[in-house]
């Protein structure tokens, strides 16, 4: 891992320590270093620009109040800040009321984008290089591309299943043989 990667971590983690002391410059640092990202990812998750900026504040409004309780062992700043916009944009999606106004087309695009957000090795970055990282690497393949659609890009058990091309039952399997491993790991 390069000097850069890992200085950005660092300065994440800074950043989560200064919102969980209430000093609003974290917020500030978190949305200098990774806004555009975040705002990206958010984009491609809702479909929509208006939408993702509404979860990317959403989140930094979150990412504020539970700073304190953010876990520093169990994966990387990053990520967390990440999982936190991805809960928040999963959220929206739920939210019929705002994308009733969508079309089909709109809706269509939508579900393609959130099928390019888990690229082969993206999980690496999202996980960084702490513990979680290293569990999520022990896992094999299919079980770890089964946990990060689930809970990365927010399918259901169903989507997996049809995604992978495989039948329901190995799906679940999957997914629940990782996340036994991933506790078993990371405890």
């Amino acid at each position: 891992m390069t000097e850069q990667p890992r200085q950005r971590g660092l300065m994440l983690e800074q950043a989560l320590d200064a919102c969980a002391k209430g000093h609003p410059e974290g917020i500030d640092a978190i949305l200098e270093q990774e806004g555009a990202q975040l705002l990206g990812v958010a984009r491609r998750i809702l479909g929509r620009h208006d939408l993702a900026e509404e979860a990317l504040q959403d989140a930094m409004v979150l990412i504020w109040r539970k700073a304190p309780q953010q876990n520093r062992g169990e994966g990387s700043a990053r990520g967390w800040i990440y999982a936190v916009l991805r809960n928040r944009c999963l959220t929206l999606l739920r939210d019929g009321k705002r994308l009733a106004s969508l079309s089909p087309e709109d809706l269509t695009r939508m579900q393609e984008a959130r099928q390019d957000l888990l690229p082969d090795d993206g999980w690496k970055l999202l996980a960084g290089t702490g513990r979680l990282g290293e569990c999520l690497d022990a896992l094999d393949d299919p079980s770890r591309r089964a946990i990060l659609l689930a809970h990365v890009a927010g399918y259901s058990h169903g989507e997996i299943s049809a995604r992978q091309g495989v039948p329901l039952g190995t799906a679940k399997s999957w997914i629940r043989r990782g996340l036994a491993s991933l506790r078993e790991c990371l405890s």
